[in-house]
């Protein structure tokens, strides 16, 4: 849940009264003008970034009043995060990048991390440095790395806008299932109409908060 969310640089007003909630399961796409503040809203929410003013409450705790320490661990815990420009880590391999967050949170690994890897059409890469693959291919290892534990909500960044529509196509079905199947939240920033269509809620974050998008 997030209510009166308000961020600003110096003067500058980013937004402000961001409300939002979301259920288990709930796909939320998020969309908006380039500046608005689409990426600061998902790190204020993951506790990233601080906020001016508002409360951010995830798995029973207001995310913005912990200390780093305690953040770091709910982020660990409860949150899969898919950066714009995905963080793959380039000293560490494809399956290593995924299995990150279950070694983290000192969960054996199974078959998890060949899974996840197949769900995103890279099955049999594992051992590959992230430098061998393309740059579509590493966004699909963090949305992989992002889901592995399957955390309570899912952040993605523009998740599908290094994808060709095929692969695009391959990640939705992966949040989508993530949602559906293990009830992750997935809040989405992205300005793709086929992504979009295949959440449950479209909003549109302005500089006074977040609100059905309005007819052109």
């Amino acid at each position: 849940a997030v209510d009166g969310l308000a961020k600003r640089y110096g003067d500058a007003l980013v937004f402000s009264d961001v409300c939002l909630r979301m259920a288990r399961g709930e796909l939320v796409a998020l969309l908006g003008e380039s500046g608005v503040g689409k990426s600061t809203l998902l790190n204020c929410v993951a506790g990233l970034d601080t906020a001016d003013a508002g409360r951010v409450v995830l798995a029973g705790r207001d995310v913005l009043g912990l200390s780093e320490p305690e953040a770091a661990r709910l982020r660990r815990e409860d949150l899969g995060f898919v950066f714009q420009a995905f963080h793959v880590l380039p000293h560490l391999s494809v399956a290593d990048n995924v299995g990150l967050p279950l070694q983290l949170l000192g969960r054996p690994r199974g078959d998890r991390v060949a899974r996840m890897l197949a769900a995103v059409g890279l099955a049999g890469l594992g051992e590959r440095a992230p430098r061998q693959l393309s740059g579509g291919q590493q966004q699909r290892v963090a949305i992989a790395r992002a889901l592995v534990h399957e955390p309570a909500l899912v952040l993605a960044d523009e998740p599908t806008g290094n994808l060709d529509p095929r692969s695009a196509g391959l990640v939705m079905d992966v949040l989508v299932d993530a949602a559906r199947r293990h009830g992750a939240g997935v809040l989405m920033v992205t300005h793709s109409p086929p992504a979009a269509a295949r959440c449950d809620r479209v909003l549109e974050l302005t500089a006074q908060g977040v609100r059905p998008p309005q007819p052109a």
